[in-house]
Protein backbone atom coordinates (compact mmCIF):
# COMPACT_ATOMS: atom_id res chain seq x y z
CA UNK A 1 0.00 0.00 0.00
CA UNK A 2 1.45 3.55 -0.80
CA UNK A 3 2.27 5.95 1.68
CA UNK A 4 0.69 8.71 -0.41
CA UNK A 5 -2.98 8.89 -1.95
CA UNK A 6 -3.28 8.57 -5.73
CA UNK A 7 -6.05 9.97 -7.59
CA UNK A 8 -8.11 7.18 -6.77
CA UNK A 9 -7.51 5.93 -3.01
CA UNK A 10 -6.21 7.68 0.04
CA UNK A 11 -2.73 6.59 1.36
CA UNK A 12 -1.93 4.33 4.53
CA UNK A 13 -0.99 7.77 6.20
CA UNK A 14 -4.14 9.08 5.45
CA UNK A 15 -6.03 6.68 6.68
CA UNK A 16 -4.58 6.31 9.67
CA UNK A 17 -4.67 9.97 10.70
CA UNK A 18 -8.17 9.49 10.00
CA UNK A 19 -8.88 6.71 11.90
CA UNK A 20 -7.08 7.56 14.78
CA UNK A 21 -8.21 10.85 14.66
CA UNK A 22 -11.77 9.59 15.05
CA UNK A 23 -10.90 7.12 17.79
CA UNK A 24 -9.64 10.05 19.59
CA UNK A 25 -12.42 12.08 19.30
CA UNK A 26 -15.20 9.42 20.14
CA UNK A 27 -12.78 8.51 23.20
CA UNK A 28 -12.37 11.96 24.12
CA UNK A 29 -16.43 13.04 23.76
CA UNK A 30 -16.66 9.30 25.86
CA UNK A 31 -14.60 10.93 28.54
CA UNK A 32 -15.92 14.29 28.63
CA UNK A 33 -19.40 13.07 29.16
CA UNK A 34 -17.72 10.34 31.99
CA UNK A 35 -16.09 13.61 33.94
CA UNK A 36 -19.72 15.19 34.49
CA UNK A 37 -20.66 12.26 36.54
CA UNK A 38 -17.46 12.68 38.48
CA UNK A 39 -17.84 14.31 42.06
CA UNK A 40 -15.49 16.16 43.93
CA UNK A 41 -13.98 13.49 46.21
CA UNK A 42 -13.65 11.02 43.05
CA UNK A 43 -10.15 9.99 42.42
CA UNK A 44 -10.77 10.98 38.74
CA UNK A 45 -12.10 14.03 39.23
CA UNK A 46 -8.49 15.67 38.82
CA UNK A 47 -7.07 12.78 36.78
CA UNK A 48 -9.81 12.78 34.23
CA UNK A 49 -9.52 16.38 33.12
CA UNK A 50 -5.54 15.96 33.12
CA UNK A 51 -6.04 13.34 30.75
CA UNK A 52 -8.45 14.78 28.55
CA UNK A 53 -6.73 17.76 28.55
CA UNK A 54 -3.25 15.94 27.32
CA UNK A 55 -5.03 13.81 24.64
CA UNK A 56 -6.54 16.93 23.56
CA UNK A 57 -3.36 18.70 22.59
CA UNK A 58 -2.01 15.31 20.84
CA UNK A 59 -5.19 15.50 19.27
CA UNK A 60 -5.01 19.27 17.56
CA UNK A 61 -1.08 18.25 16.62
CA UNK A 62 -2.44 15.43 14.79
CA UNK A 63 -5.05 17.37 12.96
CA UNK A 64 -2.48 19.57 12.31
CA UNK A 65 -0.57 17.14 10.58
CA UNK A 66 -3.55 15.99 8.74
CA UNK A 67 -4.19 19.57 7.33
CA UNK A 68 -0.05 19.98 6.32
CA UNK A 69 -0.59 15.70 4.83
CA UNK A 70 -3.86 16.79 3.12
CA UNK A 71 -2.19 20.03 1.61
CA UNK A 72 0.87 18.03 0.06
CA UNK A 73 -1.36 15.01 -1.55
CA UNK A 74 -3.38 14.66 -4.31
CA UNK A 75 -7.30 14.17 -3.31
CA UNK A 76 -8.38 11.15 -4.59
CA UNK A 77 -11.02 11.86 -7.16
CA UNK A 78 -14.39 10.04 -7.42
CA UNK A 79 -16.35 11.60 -10.90
CA UNK A 80 -19.08 8.78 -10.00
CA UNK A 81 -20.81 11.69 -7.26
CA UNK A 82 -23.22 14.43 -8.30
CA UNK A 83 -22.02 17.59 -7.67
CA UNK A 84 -24.32 18.02 -4.73
CA UNK A 85 -22.32 15.35 -2.72
CA UNK A 86 -19.22 16.41 -3.95
CA UNK A 87 -20.01 19.69 -2.11
CA UNK A 88 -21.44 18.09 0.73
CA UNK A 89 -18.57 16.31 1.55
CA UNK A 90 -16.12 19.31 0.97
CA UNK A 91 -18.19 21.41 3.14
CA UNK A 92 -18.37 18.73 6.12
CA UNK A 93 -14.93 17.88 5.39
CA UNK A 94 -13.85 21.51 5.98
CA UNK A 95 -16.30 21.91 8.79
CA UNK A 96 -14.77 19.33 10.72
CA UNK A 97 -11.21 21.08 10.96
CA UNK A 98 -13.44 24.54 11.68
CA UNK A 99 -15.24 22.86 14.73
CA UNK A 100 -12.14 20.90 15.84
CA UNK A 101 -10.16 23.91 16.59
CA UNK A 102 -13.02 25.81 17.85
CA UNK A 103 -13.14 23.43 20.42
CA UNK A 104 -9.53 22.96 20.98
CA UNK A 105 -9.72 26.49 21.89
CA UNK A 106 -12.42 26.37 23.54
CA UNK A 107 -10.90 23.83 25.96
CA UNK A 108 -7.15 25.99 26.11
CA UNK A 109 -9.56 28.27 27.31
CA UNK A 110 -11.15 26.52 29.99
CA UNK A 111 -8.02 25.03 31.35
CA UNK A 112 -6.27 28.80 31.70
CA UNK A 113 -8.29 31.16 31.95
CA UNK A 114 -7.22 31.32 35.31
CA UNK A 115 -3.56 32.13 34.22
CA UNK A 116 -2.07 29.06 34.55
CA UNK A 117 -0.75 26.54 32.66
CA UNK A 118 -1.75 23.67 30.93
CA UNK A 119 0.23 20.60 31.59
CA UNK A 120 0.56 18.07 29.05
CA UNK A 121 1.21 14.36 30.39
CA UNK A 122 3.48 15.78 32.67
CA UNK A 123 5.98 16.48 29.65
CA UNK A 124 5.44 19.95 29.25
CA UNK A 125 2.90 23.02 29.98
CA UNK A 126 1.07 24.94 27.61
CA UNK A 127 1.49 29.11 29.05
CA UNK A 128 -1.68 30.56 29.72
CA UNK A 129 -2.30 33.50 26.73
CA UNK A 130 -5.56 35.16 28.92
CA UNK A 131 -6.83 35.77 32.45
CA UNK A 132 -10.24 36.53 32.99
CA UNK A 133 -12.24 35.20 35.82
CA UNK A 134 -15.73 33.74 34.63
CA UNK A 135 -14.29 32.90 30.38
CA UNK A 136 -13.42 29.25 31.67
CA UNK A 137 -17.35 28.97 32.15
CA UNK A 138 -18.37 30.32 28.79
CA UNK A 139 -15.47 28.65 27.28
CA UNK A 140 -16.92 25.11 28.84
CA UNK A 141 -20.20 26.02 27.53
CA UNK A 142 -19.27 26.65 24.03
CA UNK A 143 -16.56 23.64 24.56
CA UNK A 144 -19.95 21.04 25.19
CA UNK A 145 -22.32 22.54 22.64
CA UNK A 146 -19.04 22.53 20.15
CA UNK A 147 -18.10 18.60 21.30
CA UNK A 148 -21.83 17.75 20.55
CA UNK A 149 -22.08 19.69 16.89
CA UNK A 150 -18.23 17.24 16.34
CA UNK A 151 -20.19 14.68 17.07
CA UNK A 152 -23.50 15.08 15.60
CA UNK A 153 -21.28 15.69 12.04
CA UNK A 154 -19.14 13.07 12.41
CA UNK A 155 -22.71 10.98 12.45
CA UNK A 156 -23.67 12.35 9.35
CA UNK A 157 -20.26 11.77 7.87
CA UNK A 158 -20.77 7.66 8.76
CA UNK A 159 -24.41 7.91 7.34
CA UNK A 160 -23.24 9.31 4.36
CA UNK A 161 -20.48 6.63 4.31
CA UNK A 162 -22.48 4.19 4.56
CA UNK A 163 -25.00 5.44 2.04
CA UNK A 164 -22.10 5.25 -0.57
CA UNK A 165 -21.47 1.97 0.15
CA UNK A 166 -24.76 0.21 0.84
CA UNK A 167 -27.22 2.37 -1.45
CA UNK A 168 -25.04 3.54 -4.49
CA UNK A 169 -22.31 0.36 -4.00
CA UNK A 170 -19.51 2.92 -4.49
CA UNK A 171 -15.89 2.85 -3.48
CA UNK A 172 -16.16 5.47 -1.32
CA UNK A 173 -15.80 4.13 1.85
CA UNK A 174 -13.35 0.93 0.64
CA UNK A 175 -11.14 3.96 -0.22
CA UNK A 176 -10.60 5.21 3.43
CA UNK A 177 -10.28 1.28 4.68
CA UNK A 178 -7.13 -0.56 4.97
CA UNK A 179 -6.56 -2.85 1.89
CA UNK A 180 -7.07 -6.47 2.62
CA UNK A 181 -3.94 -8.55 1.37
CA UNK A 182 -4.93 -9.86 -2.04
Amino acid sequence: MALKNTKDQYGSVAKWMHWISALTIIGLFALGLWMRSLSYYDPWYKDGPDLHRSIGVVLAVLILARLVWRWMNPQPHDPAHARWERVVASWTHGLFYVLLFALFIAGFLISTADGRSMDVFGLFSIPSVIKQAGLEKTAGEIHEILAFTVIGLAVFHVIGALKHHVIDKDRTLLRMLPERKK
